[in-house]
């Protein structure tokens, strides 16, 4: 098994892929108002570092990373269902927080919905702490606020 994250553009076939899969699993989870992912468009405009992970040279998850002025936040985090329970959603966000200390960052964040149960159970293992909405986030039941305090031995 051969797994590589790569920095690319969310706009490439392969991310966009990625970005599609994510959006589609989402989609009749939450209402409209409740899904906050970036389009691919948004990724680029708002510069998002984007990555994409492959497992054996195939698209199999994706992530990124907006750099606030006092913190990161955690975008389009997403694994493939065929490549679940390999250990990659936890690889991913190991390349993504390591990302955000590299570029000075001591505050990572996150949001996500409630039905991503795997995705929450990850972060909380990763060390990651509910907080309430921060920056365009507000009060919305089925809406979850995290974050972690990065420091230089968390690599």
């Amino acid at each position: 098994m051969t797994v590589t994250i790569t920095t690319e553009r969310p706009d490439t076939p392969d991310a966009t892929l990625l970005v599609d899969e994510l959006d589609a699993e989402i989609e009749p989870l939450y209402a409209r108002e409740s899904r906050h992912g970036y389009s691919v468009a948004r990724l680029v405009a708002e510069g998002v570092d984007f990555f994409v992970l492959r497992h054996d040279g195939v698209p199999a998850g994706c992530g990124g990373i907006k750099l606030e002025a006092s913190y990161a936040e955690l975008k389009r985090m997403f694994v493939r269902a065929r490549f679940r329970g390999m250990g990659l959603s936890k690889l991913m966000l190991e390349h993504l927080t390591a990302h955000a200390q590299n570029r000075g960052m001591s505050l990572l964040r996150l949001e996500t919905g409630i039905h991503q149960h795997a995705a929450i159970a990850l972060y909380e293992r990763a060390g990651f702490r509910r907080v309430p909405p921060f920056g365009p986030y507000r009060d919305d039941p089925v809406s979850l606020c995290y974050e972690k305090r990065l420091q230089q031995d968390d690599r």
